[in-house]
């Protein structure tokens, strides 16, 4: 069998090295350049010839992962069906695809689509890690990682650039754009992923994207999931064809092992109700069972943040005493960075053990899992009309996301399932998770719908799945006497419903930034509104560690927590503009994610030009030190400097 390798023309640009030292001083980073300068020419050259064997080294690993890449590529279950999904997508305008675990979907479809010539393709995803992830392995296997080709679009981050002909992006950014251009004029061919997940946007795209159709023939649409109730989407798109694409799974050992059932005093606190030791004693099975030099790393499923923190800290503990295991953990409020250490490999020896929320059951691929370990639970967003706020529910997964999670240990080689619940449990498990319209409060949803002045009832509107008629009449209501619904027109928006649609927050986080436009109190409105929208920045460990706890003493605000942030992110800020101390060992000393407070700056600039857009404040022509770039930062910072000599 041959495999090509397809090695482009032309060597990537980033891999040339040339380092030379020079008298003439030009630029910004002067001390860089006259420290350069008066290094001596032998140590330079050494230097090169260091980072060349590195290079050296890191081409040859990457050429034998892409050698690897190839051969696995033809053997995944989707080449079968590449001929017939081109075939198919020719001749008809919207496509269903059922795709089994492991056939190979999301990394090369894209492939094959743009390699049949079709060009301006968008791919959603659920969360913003798989966007991320599927971006830079489709990019790796087609030898696009140095170009801006192949690209991804989050809330906050971006790679797209004119040139990009593949865009990986959120289910909120396509949204966006679809209120702006609801015929969706920028792109060619639309994919959406995961369908199954059944989340309130994907819900409204696969609507959307459906009249889109309707108004553009040469727009293609793709449906695809591993779960998909195919039933569901059938009747919606009775012309589509489908095809299924079964899955390449290795055998795969299920065992049930319930824990003991144990009083639990419920004044105890959480973390004492959370029993670690079913976790951990999987782990010494597994090594007194299988070899340390077999390759095969663990993948355990917990419904939230909390139950991952407690229990990583007993595993962490059994990692140190057997020197065998590396603990890491996975879900949505860590850093692109963080997300992305679950990707590496491990050292021959060792094991990776890695903590998820359901994240991992489809978003992502973790390659060299072989045991699975499966709580069986999952927190939902539930909308509670008693209180009239959402909360985070623990509850039973669907028998479609146990067997998801089941097939993440199948993907590389036989492996092993732990089910830490009955077969008796399974059984009475719902056939696939409720729908998120079901249960979440539908105020976002009406206000988007009418966002996109489609003139429309709301209660007429083409629904996958119609919510209750109960609540949608409730919330409609609610709506008109809040001043958001024209109570005239209930198809129509009022100028204040306008406005809060464009803000991507709650209702009532939306009004108190319209409200400081009035009071004058703006500035502080912002930065509380961007924090209450995202994931808090304080770590589990900051509210644990004494250390962290008495480092931010002097922050706290009697008035509340959101003032407490409030303070944390002005003395952060100026930090950073006084430019003295590293933010980052300040942040670490008060268990603080950094990322979340650079995710705040993004959001407040995001919430002020939108209220520029409606003229609630005045365009500022001279922006705020949080709003500027580095490099003007660096300006400014180099001007005031000159005036200080």
């Amino acid at each position: 069998m041959k495999i090509f390798l397809v090695i482009p023309l032309e060597f990537p640009k980033l891999n040339l090295i040339n380092f030379f030292t020079t008298n003439v001083v030009i630029g910004e980073n002067v001390a860089d350049k006259l420290a350069l300068r008066n290094i001596p020419p032998l140590i330079i050259k050494q230097f090169e010839f260091i980072i060349s064997l590195f290079y050296k080294f890191k081409n040859s690993r990457n050429f034998k992962k892409l050698k690897k890449l190839r051969s696995g590529q033809i053997n995944l279950p989707i080449y079968q069906s590449k001929d017939e999904l081109l075939e198919k997508l020719e001749n008809n305008q919207i496509l269903l695809i059922a795709g089994d675990t492991g056939c190979g979907k999301s990394t090369q479809l894209p492939q094959y689509l743009l390699n049949a010539g079709y060009t301006k393709i968008a791919c959603t995803q659920p969360r913003r890690i798989a966007c991320t992830a599927l971006a830079q392995r489709v990019a790796l296997e087609m030898l696009k990682q140095f170009d801006s080709e192949i690209a991804y679009q989050t809330r906050f981050d971006k790679t797209k650039t004119s040139s990009t002909r593949m865009l990986f992006l959120t289910e909120g950014v396509l949204l966006r754009q679809l209120v702006d251009d609801p015929g969706l004029q920028r792109y060619n061919v639309v994919i959406l992923d995961e369908v199954h997940e059944r989340n309130i946007s994907g819900d409204l795209l696969v609507a959307l994207l459906k009249s889109a159709c309707q108004r553009r023939e040469d727009l293609k649409l793709i449906l695809m999931s591993a779960t998909i109730n195919i039933e569901l989407f059938r009747s919606y798109f009775p012309e589509a064809p489908e095809i299924s694409v079964p899955g390449r799974l290795f055998p795969i050992e299920l065992r049930y092992m319930p824990p003991l059932i144990r009083e639990v005093d419920i004044s105890r606190k959480k973390s004492a109700k959370i029993d670690a030791g079913p976790y951990v004693n999987i782990l010494q099975l597994i090594d007194k069972k299988y070899k340390s030099s077999e390759r095969g790393d663990v993948l355990i499923f917990l419904n939230g943040i909390s139950e991952i923190s407690i229990i990583a800290e007993a595993c962490k503990e059994y990692a140190e005493f057997t020197k065998k295991w590396i603990i890491l953990i996975l879900h949505s409020t860590l850093s692109v960075e963080e997300q992305q250490k679950v990707f590496d490999l491990a050292p021959v020896g060792i094991r990776k053990c890695i903590l998820s929320t359901n994240i991992a059951e489809t978003s992502v691929t973790i390659d060299e899992v072989r045991f699975v370990i499966d709580s069986g639970k999952e927190n939902l967003m539930v909308y509670d009309p008693s209180i009239r706020t959402h909360k985070l529910t623990e509850t039973w997964i669907s028998k479609a996301s146990a067997n998801q999670r089941k097939g993440r240990a199948g993907r590389t080689g036989p492996g092993v399932c732990f089910r830490l619940y009955s077969e008796e449990e399974f059984s009475k498990m719902e056939d696939f998770t409720l729908p998120e319209i079901k249960r979440v409060s539908l105020d976002t949803l009406i206000l988007q719908i009418l966002d996109m002045n489609m003139q429309i009832d709301v209660r007429d509107f083409p629904f996958l799945e119609s919510p209750e008629i109960g609540p949608l009449n409730q919330t409609l209501e609610s709506l008109k006497s809040q001043g958001v619904v024209n109570a005239l027109n209930e198809k129509m928006l009022t100028p204040l419903g306008i406005i809060l649609a464009r803000l991507p927050v709650d209702i009532p986080i939306s009004k108190m930034l319209i409200y400081a436009c009035v009071l004058n109190k703006l500035e502080i409105a912002l930065t509380i509104a961007a924090g209450l929208s995202l994931q808090s920045p304080f770590t589990n460990r900051s509210f644990r560690d004494s250390d962290c706890v008495n480092s931010r003493q002097h922050l706290l605000s009697d008035i509340g927590d959101p003032f407490t942030l409030l303070r944390v992110y002005r003395e952060w800020l100026k930090l950073r503009m006084d430019g003295g101390q590293d933010t980052r060992r300040w942040a670490r000393q008060l268990g603080i994610e950094e990322t979340r407070l650079f995710e705040i700056t993004k959001l407040r600039r995001q919430f002020k030009e939108i209220l520029e857009q409606a003229e609630l404040i005045p365009k500022q022509e001279a922006k705020e030190w949080e709003e500027l770039s580095s490099k003007e930062r660096r300006m400014l910072v180099g001007e005031k400097r000159k005036l200080l000599i």
